[in-house]
């Protein structure tokens, strides 16, 4: 008999995929909230994240005493890889290849509007005014694309669709790579800036990149560079983000992860008129939680026969690697 634990977002439905594992014979299927799971992990062998905003592992994790895996229904873990679990036999998984091409889509987007200046058109439209002007090509221009991942790659061959020119930022320096060509260490990150059009975040959150992105790195982007995260909000300290672009420092940004969530009301970000932001959503196209569901119901598959995943999370490095 297998135990498998689904950690549920309160209001939010489960799909009838993961219900349904529940009807095997030899499937015990738990559905919890945060308040109960201390009370579930006993016995179980198998923790889907379904709520993978949740933090409530960490404080509940001395009542796993038979987990054997994780899956987390989202592409980041960093909030998942506390000590006691990293060190542990516990085997993670995440939603690696869900948000790759929506995530792509959406910083195409980012560009797209600063590219062609459609924030200051729906301006003159909601004025009635005609103020025909030139705008720019994405073809010929620069993106550093900051995160390696299957996210990255996937935003790396989007652009380079449209003849964008595309290096990698990554843990470590090579070249020759399939989808970046050229890729530079992250830490020397401000050294590599120079004509650099558009620099974009996709990294996971780790201690070697969290608060990556601060005043020295800003300063060193071309004034007309435009920055873009669909990363994670900590891997920027947001402050000298608002400097550089209060300043003129960059150009703009197109924000889809911050370090507080929601952003509150009163944050300058909102008010910037060279700022598009987003409510962490970047990800999320028609859909995505039956994708979600069904990739689960796949890897259960796997971890019922005894075979082994296809992708698994290094909890040392905190991605996959």
């Amino acid at each position: 008999m297998t135990v498998l634990t689904i950690l549920n977002a309160p209001g939010t439905e489960i799909p009838d995929q993961l219900t349904d594992l529940g009807r095997k014979e030899d499937v015990e299927l738990r559905i919890v909230e945060a308040h109960e799971l201390g009370s579930a992990l006993p016995g179980t062998d198998v923790l889907l994240l379904w709520d993978f905003f949740s933090k409530a592992l960490r404080s509940e994790f001395g009542h796993a005493d038979s987990l054997k895996w994780i899956h987390a229904a989202a592409a980041g873990v960093d909030s998942l890889l506390f000590d006691e679990l990293s060190a542990s036999e516990v085997v993670v998984t995440n939603a690696r290849g869900i948000f790759d091409r929506p995530i792509a889509e959406f910083v195409l987007n980012y560009l797209l509007i600063h590219a062609k200046n459609s924030l200051r058109s729906l301006q003159d439209q909601r004025e009635s005014v005609w103020n025909r002007r030139s705008t720019k090509n994405l073809a010929g221009s620069q993106a550093l694309i900051v995160g390696t991942g299957s996210i990255g790659r996937e935003i790396a061959r989007v652009l380079r669709a449209l003849d964008v020119n595309v290096t990698g930022a990554g843990s470590h320096a090579r070249t020759g790579d399939a989808d970046f060509g050229t890729v530079i260490d992250s830490s020397q990150l401000s050294s590599h800036l120079s004509g650099v059009d558009w620099v974009i975040n996709i990294a996971p959150l780790t201690d070697r990149t969290k608060n990556l992105f601060d005043a020295e790195v800003f300063a060193a982007m071309e004034s007309s560079a435009y920055f873009v995260n669909v990363g994670r909000g900590e891997g920027v300290v947001t402050s000298d983000l608002v400097n550089a672009l209060e300043t003129g420092e960059i150009s703009g940004a197109g924000l889809d992860v911050f370090d507080e969530e929601p952003l509150p009301a009163d944050h300058p970000l909102w008010q910037a008129d060279n700022v598009i932001v987003t409510p962490h959503m970047s990800g999320d196209t028609d859909g995505w939680r039956t994708r979600l569901a069904d990739q689960f119901v796949v890897l259960f598959e796997k971890y019922a026969a005894g075979e082994t995943f296809p992708h698994t999370v290094d909890k040392a490095a905190g991605y996959v690697r």
